[in-house]
């Protein structure tokens, strides 16, 4: 006797339907995501770079020196008080010498006391409008910190003594932040989420805040960069030779405004993206404490441990460091904070 045949249930056209109406939703966020996310105005620069200019030439002589000086304090943390102390004189002489009136955070964390350092040029049209640019200058126990993040406070060091004098519509604060790696990363007592809930707490209107971190070394080996998600060496390049610009959704306006205003006039290969705060180093700086006052921000980066073999080691030391290249790029911000301040 034949064995009956099992029943096979048909799918009705109305699940069909859903199942479509739901691929089709689901492949029109993936779209938008992307669009959103990942597509940034312009085109990241290729080809041989040109001649330095000689701006260009100015900055790579002031970063080396800067970074030599900072770094060679050794370690300069809450451990090693006594050479943070030295570098935060040594940043604050300098933008003294260049001609602002610095102004101390002061601040008591770990029975320690600790400084962020601030100077500002008031804008003459939209004064209430603030675009800070800031960096940490506190190195990771157990590194002498030339990338990280010597170079960032060494960036921001020398954009304040290229706009001193200048007359800006909106006003522009060059920050030098305290307390960014750990215990104090994340933490109420990191150095930059204390200015940011002072800026909140006085009501102040920050339209735009650039963190520059991590952001001189690079490489021409395909495979030298490696990022946090998986497939994003599929939308993004391998080989570590350019510079980041990183915000969340929240700050997408910024992040687009930076990247296509940069890519419009820098002769330098260059990525933006917007990413969730949950995702493996999309806050690892500054611009985090920030967004959690509201305040649009990004960073600005090599992507540090995604690149940089060199990463909170002993051998963080500024001959790791490419002066031609981060000059470059800082004489490329220099002319993205002119945008955003709209120079007079």
């Amino acid at each position: 006797m034949a064995k009956p045949r099992p029943r096979i249930k048909l799918v009705s056209r109305r699940a069909l339907a859903r199942i479509a109406v739901i691929l089709t939703i689901l492949g029109a966020l993936s779209i938008w995501g992307f669009s959103v996310m990942i597509v940034m105005p312009g085109k990241s620069y290729a080809g041989d770079l040109p001649p330095l200019t000689p701006q260009e030439r100015i900055f790579q002589e002031e970063l080396r020196q800067d970074v030599e000086k900072i770094a060679g304090e050794g370690e300069h943390n809450y451990v090693f008080y006594n050479n943070l102390v030295a570098v935060a004189s040594f940043l604050e002489s300098s933008l003294a010498a260049a001609g602002y009136k610095v102004r101390r955070e002061r601040y008591e964390a770990n029975g320690q006391q600790f400084d962020n350092l601030e100077v500002e040029i008031t804008g003459r049209e939209k004064a209430d409008e603030i675009v800070v640019i800031g960096a940490h200058y506190d190195s990771v126990t157990g590194s002498p910190g030339a990338n990280d993040n010597g170079t960032g406070a060494a960036a921001v060091l020398a954009l304040a003594r290229a706009f001193a004098g200048k007359n800006t519509s909106r006003t522009l604060r060059f920050v030098e932040f305290v307390n960014e790696e750990p215990p104090f990363f994340w933490s109420e007592d990191m150095g930059s989420l204390v200015y940011a809930k002072g800026c909140s707490d006085r009501g102040e209107k920050i339209v735009a805040m650039l963190s520059l971190e991590t952001m001189g070394y690079y490489s021409d080996e395909p495979g030298s960069q490696q990022y946090p998600l998986g497939l994003l060496d599929m939308i993004y390049p391998i080989t570590g030779n350019f510079i980041a610009f990183i915000g969340n959704i929240a700050s997408g306006d910024l992040v687009r405004q930076v990247v296509g205003g940069f890519r419009s006039h820098t002769q330098f290969p260059s990525e933006g993206t917007l990413l969730p705060e949950f995702v493996k180093g999309a806050g690892w700086s500054d611009h985090w404490a920030f967004w959690q006052q509201g305040y649009p921000a990004l960073m600005v980066t090599d992507t540090a441990p995604f690149r940089y073999p060199y990463y909170h080691t002993t051998e963080d030391t500024p001959d790791k460091v490419d002066y031609d290249r981060l000059s470059r790029v800082v004489a490329g911000i220099e002319r993205v904070i002119a945008e955003l301040v709209v120079l007079k």
